[in-house]
């Protein structure tokens, strides 16, 4: 090898090395770029399904005014969503994002869409209704998805909501392929709002990592329970869950109501998402043991609105 080539070689090879120290350097993590250490646990509380009853109204002003749930989504379709509506244009401080809605899950309690149903035929059943589940059988238009999504967001601005995030009930728009994973990302930056995505995904869902730009922000975890959990564990399973959380931004995705008639009758077909399941939910997060927890952990707690300025900066 002549001296010529190996300068050459020497050279790429300093000059690799610079440009992995910058990238060091400059490639915050999230934590990073929010005024944390790189290796600190930092956890969003997020309060799902907000406007569907005047009960999971109830319980999410009553949790967010703990500052332990420090964010929720909203369900623009559904029929208490005029109400939350009204308390986050009161609160424009809170972190309210909008849970974008295309199916109506239970059996008695129906919710249908935003924009007028002749435009939408692919997404609703023979009443009129979103359908209760997608199937194989469903064929969802991508061109009709994207014409439901931007009514919801267009009616929440109306209403006075400032939302500070997107993300998709039941993760349908996230687990039906890149051309729904494609019109929320469209969305989110036609109205310059993040969405929620995190890294946990990836793996088996590669067109999630593929359709996203360097500008988006990517939370590093997620944590919800699942219907295996008996409800005598519910508190054990999310205390490992605090205890075992791993460096960087998480968001727990929880479901909070009271118990109450209200919320029994609507959901009386079946325990999962429940009644008793959301009270659960609302008595942990709200609980004095929660707020020790975090503490013991050194956990903290951090919103979508303060991660959408830090990435902007």
């Amino acid at each position: 090898m002549n001296r010529n080539r190996i300068s050459v070689l020497l050279f790429l090879f300093l000059a690799g090395v610079v440009l992995e120290a910058h990238a060091q350097v400059n490639g915050k993590s999230l934590a990073e770029k929010l005024g944390f250490a790189r290796d600190a646990k930092l956890l969003i509380v997020h309060a799902d399904d907000v406007g569907v009853t005047h009960s999971v109204n109830a319980a999410t002003i009553k949790a967010l005014d703990t500052g332990l749930v420090n964010s929720a989504s909203i369900m623009v379709p559904c029929p208490w969503f005029p109400e939350i509506a009204d308390f986050a244009k009161a609160h424009p401080d809170l972190d309210f994002g909008l849970h974008l809605t295309l199916t109506s899950e239970r059996v008695y309690y129906r919710w249908g869409p935003v924009a007028s149903r002749d435009k939408v035929p692919s997404l609703v059943d023979e009443n009129g209704y979103f359908h209760h589940d997608w199937t194989a059988a469903t064929k969802i238009n991508p061109k009709e998805v994207e014409l439901e999504l931007r009514a919801q967001i267009d009616r929440a601005y109306a209403m006075g909501i400032r939302p500070t995030h997107l993300d998709s009930h039941q993760y349908r728009l996230y687990e039906n392929g890149k051309d729904l994973m494609e019109v929320i990302l469209r969305l989110a930056h036609e109205y310059k709002l993040p969405v929620f995505v995190a890294r946990d995904w990836f793996v088996g869902r590669p067109y999630l990592e593929s359709t996203l730009t360097p500008a988006d922000i990517v939370l590093d975890h997620t944590v919800t329970i699942s219907p295996e959990v008996p409800p005598e564990k519910w508190a054990d399973f999310y205390k490992t869950a605090l205890k075992t959380l791993q460096p960087g931004v998480t968001e727990f995705v929880i479901h909070v109501a009271f118990a109450d008639e209200e919320m029994k009758a609507a959901t009386r077909e079946r325990d999962t998402w429940g009644a008793a399941w959301r009270q659960r939910d609302f008595d942990f997060f709200t609980s004095p043991g929660f707020r020790q927890l975090l503490q013991e952990q050194n956990i903290k707690l951090v919103t979508w609105r303060e991660l959408a300025r830090a990435v902007d900066q």
